[in-house]
């Protein structure tokens, strides 16, 4: 058995233009109850975005609507407390470094929605809402945007380190070392709060060097010229040897006159281990970062396929 991106969700495309994070909890008043809601709603959302995109298709422009749903594993063991669990599937912990912390918060049930047409992700997310607001409560709801020429918030091109498109799957796909949940995906979701006043004030000299890349060519500096808690050397993560990659889309949010605005982090990946090695690097060298930010909210979640979404609806996980 081999990866298929055709049976993935929608969890290494591009971040769209518009983009929509929804994290939920599980009310736990009715346990019978609520894992026969997810197992309808697991059907029920494959249906919406089929109907979605036949919609979609209609318009004069398509907007390439995607979408990735999944669980944390506190959710798991609630909802399919008798099923097998992806190999690498763990309650996120707080992880603490010499001067920072990223931190864990609530959250069972994950959405990420985006596309081109803003309009094609609000009804998404309402259709979904319609079969989860019974039994569910909101924990965070944040919309993203895509900056211009696909930069990050503080100004920088984003993803240049993400493998090509051609390539990603391999990184973000479980494969056979873990037969059961393959062409799934772990998603750590992670919102970042930035202080704008002070990355701003800082001259370009300064932003390029915390970042190890030009700001407008978007090449990188040589080592002796990043600070040494540059972004690009604080988040590498290398395993014998070897540099690992995940699939990462940093999607700007704000409220502008509130002067509120920040990151939203996704980071897709086969390995968990991967991911959470590269944040764990990034507390050990106190990325530079770190040093105007506020992390509001961190969790991971498992993606299933689009095979194991129909073997939740029809109720064969928990047999």
């Amino acid at each position: 058995m081999t990866i298929d991106s055709a049976k993935a969700q929608d969890v290494w495309r591009d971040i769209g233009e518009h983009v929509q994070f929804t994290v939920l909890k599980l009310n736990r008043t009715n346990q019978l109850a609520e894992q026969k809601a997810i197992q309808a709603f697991a059907d029920r959302s494959q249906a919406i975005i089929r109907s979605l995109k036949i919609r979609d298709s209609h318009l004069a422009t398509e907007s390439g609507l995607k979408v990735a749903f999944g669980f944390s594993n506190a959710a798991w063991d609630y909802l399919f407390p008798n099923a097998t669990k992806p190999n690498e599937l763990e309650t996120y912990k707080t992880l603490n470094g010499p001067k920072y912390s990223m931190p864990a918060t609530e959250g069972d049930l994950f959405f990420h929605i985006r596309a081109s047409n803003e309009a094609v992700v609000y009804e998404a997310q309402t259709q979904f809402r319609r079969f989860l607001k019974d039994f569910t409560t909101v924990v965070d709801e944040t919309k993203g945007f895509r900056y211009f020429e696909g930069r990050a918030i503080i100004g920088f091109i984003d993803g240049t380190e993400a493998p090509a498109v051609e390539d990603a799957a391999q990184y973000a796909l479980v494969g056979d070392e873990d037969k059961s949940f393959i062409n799934g995906s772990y998603a750590f979701a992670q919102k970042w709060l930035h202080n704008m006043d002070f990355w701003q004030h800082l001259k370009t000299e300064a932003q390029e060097k915390a970042i190890g890349r030009e700001k407008f060519t978007d090449l990188e500096l040589e080592d002796k010229d990043k600070f040494k808690n540059a972004h690009n050397v604080a988040s590498k993560f290398e395993k014998n040897g070897e540099e690992q990659k995940i699939i990462r889309m940093n999607v700007p949010f704000s409220e502008p006159a509130s002067d509120k605005t920040g990151t939203y982090f996704m980071g897709y990946s086969r390995y968990w281990s991967v991911t959470k090695g590269m944040l764990e690097n990034m507390l050990a060298q106190s990325d530079f970062l770190l040093s105007f930010s506020d992390i509001l909210s961190g969790q991971l979640f498992f993606i299933p396929s689009r095979d194991t979404l129909a073997a939740i609806a029809d109720g064969e996980l928990n047999n």
